[in-house]
């Protein structure tokens, strides 16, 4: 049985939204945040600075209230047909996130995730220090865990499925045979070999073998 791997990106992938525009509109910053957020995932702004500064807006927030909110997150439409659906296939089900443990660590459970790597929020007494760090801070982290993942896993590029929305999912799909751009900005098109303009992950299995 050859081994074989699918990658997906959380925010606005496997979840319906930015887990950090939801944590906005908890103090009332939402249009502020996603203004950055957008810049970012067009490719408009480097990916790092773009996150610290987001995650700055957030000193100072209680770590309850922030687990609150991602236990609450949406799920994509067809994400639990997909992965369950791959798997059937003997796909290896991977989530890469350039957001947040808090987040993807329930969801992988939710979801039946092989794995998920995400970035940690900081804080101190219970409240987030406006700090982040991680395995997913920049441009290229996608796509150098994904090469780390292929060679720990024994799978080649042909055997790999990357997908996602935002301009830092684009170092995945360097490494991917089969790049899936999901309702995604139009520099992730661009690179894309399955384009899926529909809210409705289920839709990926119809691409596969």
């Amino acid at each position: 049985m050859t081994d074989k791997l699918a990658v997906f990106d959380f925010d606005s992938t496997l979840m319906d939204g930015e887990t950090l525009e939801f944590f906005a509109k908890e103090i009332g910053i939402e249009q502020k945040v996603k203004a950055i957020t957008d810049r970012a995932m067009r490719g408009e702004l480097d990916f790092f600075e773009s996150l610290t500064e987001r995650v700055s807006f957030f000193k100072g927030l209680p770590v309850a209230k922030v687990d609150e909110i991602c236990k609450n997150l949406p799920l994509m439409n067809g994400a639990k047909e997909v992965v369950s659906g791959l798997k059937q296939k003997d796909y290896k089900v991977v989530c890469f996130s350039g957001g947040f443990r808090n987040a993807t660590k329930m969801f992988a459970e939710i979801l039946g995730l092989d794995g998920e790597f995400a970035n940690i929020l900081h804080s101190k007494d219970g409240l987030l220090t406006g700090q982040v760090g991680g395995e997913m801070m920049f441009n290229n982290s996608k796509g150098q865990m994904l090469q780390r993942l292929q060679k720990l896993l024994n799978v080649s590029k042909e055997n790999t499925i990357a997908v996602g929305d935002g301009a830092n999912d684009l170092s995945m799909f360097e490494y991917a045979g089969k790049r899936v751009g999901f309702c995604a900005k139009p520099i992730v098109n661009e690179n894309a070999d399955i384009i899926i303009k529909d809210k409705d992950l289920s839709l990926i299995l119809d691409y596969i073998e």
